[in-house]
């Protein structure tokens, strides 16, 4: 399976969770539950993001500087993971629940951004076969995780 396959379905995955919690935002009544269900949705993209820049953001570095976004997608990544320790140290239900769903915004126009952009380029400018490859190797790293 092809890795933009992979990350394809993993952004699906992530834009569920994304809804369910943009859905029940509202509800929560503590700042603790917010802070968790934060933590929980950063210890699940963590990986994700990680893996993305190793495997698939390094092999394409060469092109988002001829297009001028080889900052942008770093910045982002970081950007995001800024905004999770932001939550974890707020000190109200109301500023952690209002940053909670700014991750989320920023990570559904990141993950657009990433399908629009970065996807095609890698089909256009990779062979099949090391997008086979590369998924491959998001594979074993996922097993290793799992033991």
């Amino acid at each position: 399976m092809k890795i933009t396959d992979i990350l394809r379905a993993e952004h699906t995955v992530f834009h569920h969770l994304f809804d369910h919690i943009e859905t029940n935002a509202p509800r929560f009544k503590t700042l603790s539950e917010v802070k968790s269900l934060a933590l929980l949705l950063e210890q699940v993209m963590a990986p994700h993001s990680h893996t993305e820049d190793e495997l698939f953001i390094a092999p394409l570095e060469h092109c988002f500087d001829q297009i001028g976004h080889k900052e942008t997608f770093h910045h982002e990544h970081e950007m995001i993971e800024e905004m999770f320790i932001r939550i974890q140290k707020a000190g109200s239900l109301k500023a952690a629940r209002k940053l909670l769903l700014e991750v989320i915004a920023a990570s559904r126009k990141h993950f657009e951004k990433e399908e629009r952009i970065v996807f095609p380029m890698a089909e256009r400018i990779l062979k099949v076969k090391t997008l086979s490859d590369l998924g491959y190797e998001w594979m074993k790293r996922r097993e290793e995780t799992l033991k």
